[in-house]
């Protein structure tokens, strides 16, 4: 019978993982974690563009009808005054009802441009993901 010497250190089991493959793993997992997260702010990110988008071009189409309206103002009221025929009334109308066009996409775009926000989802993970950074064995808090 053999006996162990109790002041014998014994090694460590193969089970058990090395200090190096515990760092490896974490940096693999935080790697992995950090991909994911860029991958979420890119999907918010490309959904608000698209809104930016939209309220960007119906201000642009504000814009151009601004200027046809200031046109057709221009060459209504010069037709007016130089001649006092309902012709230059008929483009003065025409004028209005672009104007006013003109403000119902300026209003629209508006309204779409005011949708856009931060990425609330990937700011809400972050968050948790650096919370349980600094305590990782607690359970993160969900926010609902």
């Amino acid at each position: 019978m053999t006996s162990v010497d109790p002041g014998q250190r014994s090694l460590p089991s193969a089970a058990e993982p090395s200090l190096g493959e515990l760092v490896s793993s974490a940096t693999r997992d935080l790697s992995s974690l950090v991909r994911q997260e860029i991958n979420l702010a890119k999907v918010e990110l490309k959904r608000e563009a698209g809104n930016a988008g939209k309220g960007a071009g119906m201000l642009g189409g504000a814009g151009f009808l601004g200027l046809l309206a200031l046109i057709f103002l221009s060459v209504a009221a010069a037709h007016a005054l130089g001649r006092l025929v309902n012709l230059g009334t008929g483009f003065l109308i025409v004028g209005v009802l672009y104007l006013l066009v003109a403000g119902v996409l300026a209003l629209l775009g508006k309204k779409s441009l005011s949708k856009v926000g931060p990425p609330g989802k990937t700011i809400e993970t972050v968050k948790d993901d650096i919370s349980w950074a600094k305590h990782p064995t607690a359970a993160p808090a969900r926010r609902h």
